[in-house]
């Protein structure tokens, strides 16, 4: 499990914390790779840490909440995927390895992807699937139907297939990540790993989907893996949250000690723990974090994280409020994109 790396495409919030932590549904992406893992039966976890270590380890811990055990390995400077990979050999002791980028969110899991790669005796396997934008991924080249390079980031892509961010692997990758090179952008890169594989003559498998899946490398990303978490959830309303005059259109969690008063929910919308939301309407696709305040305003399409303010903001859309952030008195139809600990206000 990648969970390094700078995040340079999700600042402001990177600046203050880890890509992997940021929240969709109120749960950072992180924790639904780990889930996923774990779900297709595999229970030792090593997750590649970089500058923002200690916000990782203390947010996963050791990997009981999941039922896994979780063993940390620290990349001292972000050289790549296939670098992380490395580290991971004496982890590995020999045994096939599954490796997940902690910012990616495939919908659906992994499970049969890992069943599949168990029984098969190729020496690795990927996931692709079509994209409408495939020069932003490492695309997959076929011949014969059977996968034979992997180009990364093409300015004129070979195909529409991207590789997602989901890779299974036997012991001899560890030897092929040993003689690879760095790229011009100093890294070892996960597709020339891919490709030093093929170029031995050995087999890598390919499972398409068409399975709804989220690099969360940039703001709008991030929005989007929000609303597919948002429409997965199963609604429900703690014991001790308090409703009063309000309506719940649509699915909505409201966790416990929240407070809706004279507002409007429309779902899918979560609402975390201790949150308030006061003379607003709020949603569709709305994450309220933790102890955050919506007070006089109307919001959509948006994560509002821990603590955050908003107040008097009508239309406010495609906008992420950092933790203990405030913002008051935009005007209508506004979108804002705010750092933790950070205040926009108008009269």
């Amino acid at each position: 499990m990648l969970a390094g790396g700078k995040g340079s495409r999700l600042r402001p919030f990177t600046y203050s914390g880890a890509k992997q932590l940021l929240p969709i549904g109120n749960t950072p992406v992180l924790f639904f790779a780990l889930r996923q893992i774990v779900e297709a039966d595999i229970v030792d976890v090593a997750i590649v840490v970089g500058d923002t270590a200690d916000q990782v380890m203390a947010a996963a811990g050791d990997g009981s909440a999941f039922g896994a055990r979780f063993t940390y390995l620290r990349q001292p400077a972000p050289l790549g995927i296939a670098h992380a990979l490395g580290l991971a050999r004496d982890f590995a002791a020999g045994e096939p390895v599954l490796l997940y980028l902690g910012d990616n969110m495939l919908r659906g899991g992994i499970r049969d992807f890992v069943e599949r790669f168990r029984q098969s005796d190729a020496a690795g396997a990927v996931i692709v699937r079509r994209v409408p934008n495939p020069s932003a991924f490492g695309v997959a080249v076929f011949e014969g139907g059977r996968l034979v390079r992997v180009v990364e980031k093409p300015a004129e892509p070979p195909s529409d297939l991207a590789v997602v961010g989901i890779y299974a692997f036997r012991p001899v990758v560890f030897d092929v990540v040993a003689a690879q090179r760095p790229s011009a952008r100093g890294e070892l890169e996960i597709a020339d790993t891919i490709n030093g594989l093929l170029e031995r003559g050995l087999r890598v498998d390919v499972t398409h989907t068409d399975a709804e899946w989220v690099d969360t490398g940039k703001m709008e990303d991030t929005l989007a893996a929000n609303r597919i978490v948002l429409d997965d959830m199963e609604p429900s309303i703690a014991p001790d949250a308090v409703l009063r005059d309000c309506r719940i259109d649509g699915r909505a969690v409201i966790e416990r000690g929240a407070i809706v008063e004279r507002s409007e929910i429309v779902g899918p919308v979560a609402v975390g723990v201790g949150a308030r939301i006061r003379d607003s309407r709020v949603g569709p696709y709305v994450s309220v974090g933790a102890g955050a305040e919506i007070v006089a305003s109307e919001v959509s399409n948006a994560i509002v994280m821990e603590r955050a303010r908003v107040e008097r903001c009508m239309g406010l859309s495609a906008s992420m409020i950092g933790r203990d952030a405030r913002v008051a008195g935009l005007p209508a139809g506004a979108a804002v994109t705010l750092g933790d600990h950070s205040a926009v206000e108008l009269p």
